[in-house]
């Protein structure tokens, strides 16, 4: 069933096949919009489960065919490539969902622009599950027209959009988000593992946390579906967090803000990284936390 009955006429394409942009992809089809999808690793494709009607097309060949390219990599890093050879096209956007450095972002909004092509950084948060659900939350800078071409393409796959400003600052507000939620839920894994120590029942930590004020989407959504269910599958790798992590710490670098608490995240992160951990699901990171401070702490 149809989301909105609106949304047709604008051609899609996505590339990035991976944890959100198959959930992404397929809301997208579900509307009539997709019309051709690409992912750099074999067999993804056939994998996705999307109509017939869509063609799996390397991105220098659809990007005559579609209105709207969006990205669904790890950073714009990946899409530099593409975005450099993208041909001259008058009313085509690209929409970039990565989370990225907001100066790339405003480089790119720059030179697409003098090839008439709209740039739009749209980056989200809602993880796989908000992908797979359309019912993501977007953080989007851009020119006010390219943001309105797109919106049909919103509507398929996200619940909430805010529009922040110029190219670069919805990636800005995305760094942002993520310094707040990565240092929270590693402060979360750290208070209940105190109260594991003091003979408190996980569950029921959870449960006071949630009826009072330090409850937050870790508490409330984390932790009970990913960590206490115990099927540790937040779908996101360490190394994504410390990723996000490092680009944070450098965006505030960039702008003179102190984040002592972010670093300290980022320096756990790393660790985990060290100790082999980048590829683990980061549902992880809660029975790992003691084991990752004692490592930092040798280190320091």
């Amino acid at each position: 069933m149809r989301k909105n009955s609106t949304l047709e006429g604008t051609r899609t394409a996505v590339v990035g096949l991976g944890q959100m942009g198959r959930g992404i992809a397929r809301n997208l089809d579900a509307e009539g919009l997709l019309v051709a999808a690409f992912d750099t690793q074999p067999g993804v494709f056939a994998e996705a489960g999307l109509s017939e009607r869509v063609s799996e097309a390397d991105p220098e060949t659809f990007f005559d065919r579609a209105d709207v390219v969006l990205f669904v990599v790890p950073s714009t890093a990946q899409i530099a490539p593409y975005l450099a050879n993208a041909k001259d096209r008058s009313g085509q956007v690209i929409i970039d969902v990565t989370t990225s450095d907001p100066a790339q972002s405003r480089a790119h909004a720059a030179d697409l622009s003098g090839r008439g092509i709209g740039y739009v950084d749209a980056a989200m948060t809602g993880g796989a599950a908000g992908a797979d659900a359309g019912t993501l939350t977007l953080m989007i800078g851009g020119a006010p027209q390219h943001v309105a071409a797109c919106r049909p393409v919103f509507d398929a796959m996200s619940s909430n959009t805010f529009h922040l400003g110029c190219p670069g600052a919805g990636h800005a507000m995305k760094l942002v988000h993520n310094l707040i939620l990565h240092s929270s839920f590693l402060a979360t894994c750290e208070g209940l593992r105190l109260a594991e120590r003091a003979g408190i029942e996980l569950q029921s930590a959870v449960e006071v946390l949630n009826a009072g004020n330090a409850r937050s989407f870790v508490t409330e959504v984390r932790f009970p579906r990913d960590i206490l269910s115990g099927t540790m599958a937040a779908r996101s790798r360490i190394a994504n967090l410390e990723k996000d992590l490092g680009l944070a710490l450098d965006f505030a670098g960039d702008t003179g803000a102190r984040v002592p608490f972010g670093t300290l995240t980022q320096n756990v992160l790393a660790g985990a990284l060290a100790a082999g951990h980048g590829e683990t699901d980061f549902s992880w990171l809660f029975p790992l936390y003691e084991e990752l401070v004692e490592r930092l702490e040798d280190e320091t």
